[in-house]
């Protein structure tokens, strides 16, 4: 009952019994016409909650961070007794909005649009539908939590500087980390300093008079190994806004680097030690979309320390090119985890995610990083 069927009613009584006090009909009458258009608008109320069906759609159910979802709903019955607009609740992320909805010929139709902000799983839709009466006598609110529909907001990627590899003569990654095939000799080449003296050709360093060495097939480039901080960002926690910032540029950051790998035909790892476990392995263009979906579904919210993922992942070292590691975080733990990457071979490239990249607490770390051949990379939240 809304405020004004609550005034109604009292003048009802009042009517009543001013009737049975005084004696006058003009009273008795009052009190009838305001009793019964109070029928009149509950009986309306309840016989659109049972005639009207209601149905809600989104297009598309997936889509990249800053695109538009569009909601569809579509109501159709019709009343025995008139209504007011039908007024539709509708969730879009984290807002709602009250639309009124007019039914004419016994159908309704009103559109929403949701702009995507932030990566992640959304629920959109009619959250509730409110049925009035046209006299705004009484009004009935049902929550429809079957008329929420998930989407999947989907990270971007951007463009970064691609990785590099440590040099040798046999391949892109150190010697003792890219076992040749001593099987299949294909060319060969000057001696130099560290050679191992079985892989030199006695003959052709006869009689060429000086030292010839075989040069062996190369086994594929070692992969990317990439390591992405899936804890809450610490720094932003007590701001909502700056923590999913992090949060889609962490995703968005990680997406980039394997997007960029895939492309030069070079096998990717990430294993995800979040709340939502899992490892995306690809070494052809065209998978990124997998990791794209997993990196979605990441709430950032519990999982193992990440610290303890960069010594986990240690076992790796020696198969691995390059190791990326991407944080919002710095601490003695994290730098101390990256050195002992970096001492294990491969190159190591460090994504700090930070809305303060001159913060003075992070100098330190950031020089340890630097003086120990680590390539540190800011990026900042847009």
């Amino acid at each position: 009952m809304t405020a004004r069927g609550r005034a109604l009613l009292v003048i009802a009584f009042s009517a009543l019994y001013s009737g049975l006090s005084l004696g006058g009909r003009i009273f008795y009458l009052a009190a009838v016409f305001a009793l019964l258009a109070m029928l009149f608008s509950l009986v309306a109320v309840l016989a659109a909650r049972r005639a009207l069906a209601v149905d809600c759609g989104v297009s598309p159910s997936r889509l990249p961070r800053g695109d538009r979802a569009l909601l569809s709903v579509r109501v159709t019955g019709k009343t025995l007794l008139p209504i007011s607009p039908l007024g539709v609740i509708v969730t879009l992320g984290e807002k709602q909005e009250t639309r009124l909805l007019p039914l004419r010929r016994g159908e309704g139709r009103l559109t929403a649009e949701f702009t995507a902000r932030h990566i992640g799983e959304i629920r959109i839709g009619v959250a509730s539908l409110e049925y009035t009466d046209i006299l705004g006598l009484f009004r009935a609110r049902i929550k429809r939590e079957d008329m929420l529909r998930p989407i999947l907001v989907l990270p971007r990627s951007f463009d970064v500087e691609p990785l590099r590899f440590l040099q040798s003569d046999e391949g892109r990654s150190l010697q003792n980390r890219n076992t040749e095939d001593l099987a299949s000799p294909e060319d060969t080449r000057a001696y130099r300093a560290g050679d191992p003296l079985k892989r030199v050709h006695w003959k052709l360093t006869a009689r060429r008079r000086e030292l010839i060495v075989r040069k062996f097939e190369t086994p594929a480039p070692p992969d990317t190994l990439i390591l992405l901080d899936c804890a809450a960002p610490g720094p932003a926690a007590g701001d909502p806004e700056a923590a999913a910032q992090l949060r889609d540029t962490l995703c968005e950051t990680a997406l980039s680097v394997a997007e960029m790998q895939v492309r030069g035909d070079i096998p990717v790892r990430v294993p995800l030690y979040g709340r939502q476990t899992g490892e995306f392995l690809s070494d052809r263009s065209g998978n990124t979309g997998v990791l794209a979906e997993m990196l979605a579904r990441q709430s950032f919210e519990g999982g193992i320390e990440f610290y303890r993922v960069l010594n986990l992942e240690l076992r790796r070292m020696r198969r691995t090119g390059a190791t990326v590691i991407i944080t919002a975080q710095l601490n003695a733990g994290v730098v101390e985890a990256i050195k002992h990457i970096r001492g294990m071979g491969p190159s190591a490239r460090v994504y700090y995610i930070t809305h303060t990249p001159d913060a003075p607490d992070d100098r330190p770390y950031i020089a340890q990083l630097q003086q120990n051949m680590v390539e540190v990379c800011y990026v900042t939240p847009a």
